[in-house]
């Protein structure tokens, strides 16, 4: 029978049989916290307060009272409170205030996904339905039908967008949005601390932009942006925006009692101390739940991380429960599936959900008890984010952090007090990267003119704009620079990677009804998409038939096998021109351009119940090229006749290995933004030599923070290898790809012996 105990049964459960307590290596209860309430202010219009008096709002909490008292003064800021503390009342306040004031105002929405978009809509229109105002509130994205658009653009008093949509459609278009622009008060930017790395280098463009048109067309509004927890987010929000801005992070908002586990899978090699899958360990506690009808999130890192889970699972409960109560949720999935997932979690259709990072955001999926990670997720904030999606509505929650046996799992699942008790990481961002900055220069002068000696969000720019008209992508004449090229500059460059396209997935497994399932970017299809490859898709397998590189077409074929596949990538790296330069010890730190060619080569067939290796086979792909920045650490060339060839490869390897898990939770970064390879004889100096590169055209400054702090950096790695308990080296430590007899963990402790002597 399903569904008979408690979720405070089941935390008791826990706590005391012998199966799960002896793997709990640290419990943390947060206490509930009381509200802090503050009156509505005198400005808000009656109809508003009797609206949110229907709902039972009474009062405002205390962040939301300051921020309406700051928009309502036009003054920016940024609110940074937890997950589910009514962060969207904040900007829908003063904006409807501002239309019933003045009726022609209008109001920008930005979201990072169309999820949210959808989602924040809903909840708007039934506010402006219970205020009884004559308000239009619009979503504007790659689904709005074409003869709703030209409603949106002539009447939309707020329309919700995301940046791609902006950066690609409206901006390029604003003749089309006159009155919208020439009456833009308030630009909302919902999940600031989404716009990192990559994705908020290019956002921040989009925004100088965006100012740009509204001042042609006299306007300069408000920005209100709302974050969850980051170091730096009236930092993240001034370079994102380029206007000074106000904090608020007075939350007033109740919390409900949290229980935060810590759990590591049992050892089963005590010599190698490698420990149980922690797949394995989350599918038997997401079991725990699913079985007795408790609303469970489960967070995977990768795509290929929540199709396993989710398979398994559906397959634990498709006899009581059916396989539609478990889902998976992650991009590459098609909008229509994603909001069906929605609705169903918030409805209580769906009893389980298997999400990357994707369901981190504040989409509202209801009121789930229960959140599994699969794994440290990389950063605080973003665990602190996943957590957050457990009790949202002051109910009792429990959340699981199981880790993994990669080094920086294990030494936050063993340092309790560093993810307690320490602030969270700064997000950041490089605006300033030229080829991102080119990319958007053309898109600007596409949407407007240059005047010679104008700024482009405070940077001097003619420069740039002189080599565009060389380049005869732009037309001087007299003062000013003209695009005059034919093409549509916008649609070739993409917001979020560093892939300019992306690859289709065709499903041909009923020939009468060949469809696209999903996309893919280019950089991650050389090693998930290659021929052979077992590509997963809800739960379901399908084989790769062809890759179709040069159309970016995947054909595949479901199957029903009993493996998965995992691909290796060969990276050469050499270094073109060195910018700075320090000295660490007897090693050498440095900073500069590269080279980088990488070509997918071999991939290996992993057993889905043992994840042992049982086959391989050859990928024939082209090679890539990237031009970035990178910084490296740079050891004695007598290293190699002192500790010898293979010593010494096994020691760089290791050291390596822990510097890639270390090094992203230092910039706030994807682990897949940072690249780390070792190098026996570097091309430029013939010396042992580790390279940290950004994995991004012409890099987003992420190598470069790494070169700032990398004594910090080398000293966690330092501990986390000498505090791991095994003997010569381990997966939680200097990594897998060794003979242990032969003792890498002495290599790179001897390694790093001969580098701090003296």
């Amino acid at each position: 029978m399903f569904g008979k105990k408690t979720l405070q049964e089941l935390i008791n459960q826990l706590k005391n049989d012998d199966r799960f307590k002896e793997n709990i290596s640290y419990w943390h209860q947060t206490a509930p916290t009381e509200a802090k309430y503050s009156l509505f202010p005198d400005e808000v219009d009656e109809r508003i307060k009797q609206a949110l008096l229907n709902r039972g709002i009474t009062s405002l909490y205390s962040h939301q009272r300051t921020a309406f008292d700051m928009a309502y003064k036009k003054k920016n800021f940024v609110a940074v409170t937890p997950t589910a503390s009514g962060k969207t009342l904040c900007y829908n306040l003063p904006v409807l205030q501002e239309i019933i004031e003045r009726e022609e105002s209008r109001a920008l929405y930005l979201f990072p996904t169309k999820a949210l978009a959808q989602d924040q809509k809903s909840e708007l229109n039934e506010m402006i339905e219970e205020v009884g105002l004559d308000v239009k509130c619009y979503t504007y994205d790659g689904d709005t039908a074409p003869t709703i658009r030209q409603a949106v653009r002539k009447a939309g008093h707020v329309v919700i967008t995301n940046p791609d949509m902006l950066h690609s459609a409206i901006l390029p278009h604003h003749t089309k949005w006159v009155a919208f622009f020439e009456n833009l008060k308030y630009v909302v930017i919902d999940e600031l601390h989404t716009y990192r790395g990559v994705f908020g280098s290019h956002v921040a463009n989009v925004i100088r932009r965006l100012k740009r048109i509204a001042a042609y067309y006299g306007s300069y509004p408000t920005f209100i942006c709302t974050s969850a927890t980051i170091a730096n987010p009236k930092q993240l929000a001034t370079e994102l925006t380029g206007e000074p801005m106000e904090l608020i992070n007075n939350n007033g908002a109740p919390r409900g009692k949290k229980h935060f586990v810590f759990y590591n899978p049992p050892i089963v090699n005590k010599p190698l101390h490698i420990r149980k899958s922690g797949t394995v360990e989350v599918n038997d506690l997401a079991k725990l739940f699913l079985k007795e009808q408790i609303q469970t999130i489960v967070f995977a890192k990768s795509r290929v991380r929540v199709e396993i889970i989710l398979r398994h699972l559906q397959e634990i409960v498709k006899k009581e429960l059916g396989t539609k109560s478990i889902r998976g949720y992650r991009g590459g999935y098609l909008p229509k599936q994603r909001r069906e997932i929605e609705r169903g979690l918030r409805r209580g259709e769906i009893i389980g959900v298997v999400s990357t990072n994707a369901l981190e955001l504040g989409v509202d999926i209801g009121q789930l008890q229960v959140c599994i990670m699969n794994g440290y997720p990389g950063s605080i904030a973003s665990a602190w984010q996943q957590a957050g999606r457990a009790g949202r509505r002051q109910d009792e929650s429990l959340i699981i952090m199981v880790a993994n046996s990669a080094p920086i799992d294990q030494y936050v699942i063993s340092h309790p007090e560093y993810f307690f008790e320490r602030s969270p990481e700064s997000a950041r961002i490089n605006p300033n990267n030229l080829i991102i900055l080119v990319d958007h220069l053309k898109c600007a002068s596409y949407e407007l003119p240059f005047k010679q000696g104008e700024l482009f969000g405070g940077e001097e720019i003619d420069e740039i704009l002189e080599f565009l008209a060389d380049e005869q992508v732009l037309h001087h004449k007299g003062s000013t620079f003209y695009w005059m090229n034919d093409s549509f500059p916008a649609h070739n460059i993409s917001l979020r990677s560093a892939s300019q396209e992306n690859v289709i997935i065709i499903d041909q497994t009923d020939v009468a009804n060949i469809k696209v399932i999903g996309e893919m970017d280019r950089f991650s299809a050389m090693t998930l998409l290659h021929d052979e490859a077992i590509y997963l898709h809800e739960g379901v397998q399908h084989q790769v038939e062809l890759l179709d590189w040069d159309e970016k077409k995947a054909f595949v074929r479901q199957v029903e096998i009993d493996y998965f596949t995992d691909a290796n990538l060969a990276v050469q790296l050499k270094v073109l021109e060195e910018d700075k330069s320090a000295t660490q010890s007897n090693a050498s730190l440095g900073y500069g351009d590269v080279m980088v060619n990488a070509m997918a080569t071999i991939f290996k067939k992993i057993k889905l119940s043992t994840f042992e290796t049982i086959g391989s086979g050859p990928i024939h792909l082209p090679e890539e090229e990237l031009h970035t920045n990178a910084m490296w650490i740079s050891f004695p060339e007598c290293l190699v006749s002192e500790v010898g060839k293979e010593s010494l490869e096994q020691a760089l390897t290791g050291l390596a290995n822990v510097i890639q898990h270390v090094a992203p939770v230092f910039v706030m970064c994807d682990s897949r933004d940072l690249h780390v390879v070792p190098q026996i004889k570097a091309v430029h100096s013939e010396r042992p030599t580790i390279f940290i590169y950004d994995r991004y055209p012409g890099g987003i400054g992420l190598s470069e923070t790494v070169y700032k702090h990398f004594d910090l950096i080398l000293e966690r790695a330092m501990t986390i290898i000498n505090r791991c308990p095994c003997e010569k080296g381990c997966p939680s430590c200097v990594g897998t790809l060794f003979d242990y007899r032969k003792n890498p963990k002495t290599e790179v402790k001897r390694l790093m012996r001969f580098v701090n002597k003296g």
